[in-house]
């Protein structure tokens, strides 16, 4: 997608951080912009930020719980209502759960599934009808992690399951969709300057935190981001570009790629060398079934 002044997008978690950062670069860029976001104070910021730019008529903002089917399902209706056709979806939402692994519930998977990876098929699920419908292309971006691509340690391994996980559904879409028009990006960033930390308050009392996750999210509180960290608007400039290239990944940071090529060679080092071709064409579908 070239050309993007006009156009609509949909931002989740768009109120802070990475999210309002992807925001900013599509506002400038011309597009009105759809602020979806669970914190109605980093909303009335974000808001607050847009009018001193003289850029609120081209914002909306709604609260919404990505988790929430039906809340998207409005979300969406109200997008349409406000600006008419949507053009570029941002599965950005997420939270950065971390604690030890053996002390993990099923609430704590339950609430880093339901966020990070649920929040993105809830995006897919609810606006990607609506982008084959109208027939004029689009863009979908899905927020992963370097810590989907790389070997984490155990007290990340819920939050690097569902980021590895996204990075999966992002590849294996993108053929199919852009057949249709519609390009696919998954980014991955590294150490940016956000709320990501900010667990406690973005976690609903559904999903309420074992003991030792509770006490890791508080100890995350209390973590300051480092002036090493990358802004949020260098993240927004990034996406922008991913956007107008079609590019599939976006990755933030190359501190990460020893490690990405350390999993990589193991990987190749441990699959067998002698292949037989015929048993990949075995296990595609017929034409007929193929969508």
């Amino acid at each position: 997608m070239q050309e993007l002044s006009g156009k609509v997008a949909f931002v989740t978690g768009g109120a802070s951080g990475i999210g309002l950062g992807i925001a900013q670069a599509l506002v400038e860029a011309g597009m009105k912009v759809v602020l979806a976001d669970l914190r109605q104070d980093h909303i009335d910021a974000a808001c607050d930020a847009f009018a001193r730019r003289g850029q609120l008529e081209q914002v909306h903002a709604l609260r919404v719980d990505v988790t929430d089917r039906v809340a998207m399902s409005h979300a969406a209706d109200e997008t349409h209502r406000r600006f008419g056709n949507l053009h570029v979806l941002v599965n950005n939402a997420g939270v950065g759960i971390e604690g030890p692994f053996r002390q993990a519930s099923y609430a704590d998977w339950d609430f880093a599934l339901a966020v990070n990876l649920g929040g993105v098929i809830n995006g897919l699920q609810t606006f990607l009808p609506r982008l084959l419908a109208h027939r004029e292309g689009g863009h979908i971006v899905n927020t992963a992690s370097l810590a989907g691509m790389v070997t984490m340690p155990a007290h990340l391994a819920l939050y690097a399951t569902t980021k590895a996980a996204v990075i999966a559904l992002s590849e294996s879409i993108r053929s199919e969709l852009a057949e249709q028009g519609i390009g696919v990006s998954v980014l991955c960033p590294g150490p940016v300057k956000s709320n990501i930390h900010e667990l406690r308050q973005n976690r609903p009392a559904q999903f309420a935190a074992s003991t030792a996750f509770q006490a890791a999210s508080e100890a995350l509180a209390q973590r300051a981001p480092s002036d090493l960290w990358m802004e949020p608007a260098t993240v927004g400039a990034m996406v922008l570009a991913a956007i107008r290239n079609n590019d599939l990944y976006i990755i933030t940071h190359g501190e990460w790629r020893p490690m990405v090529m350390a999993r990589n060679e193991a990987i190749l080092a441990a699959m067998p060398q002698q292949m037989d071709p015929r048993i990949v064409e075995s296990l595609r579908p017929p034409p007929h079934a193929a969508r």
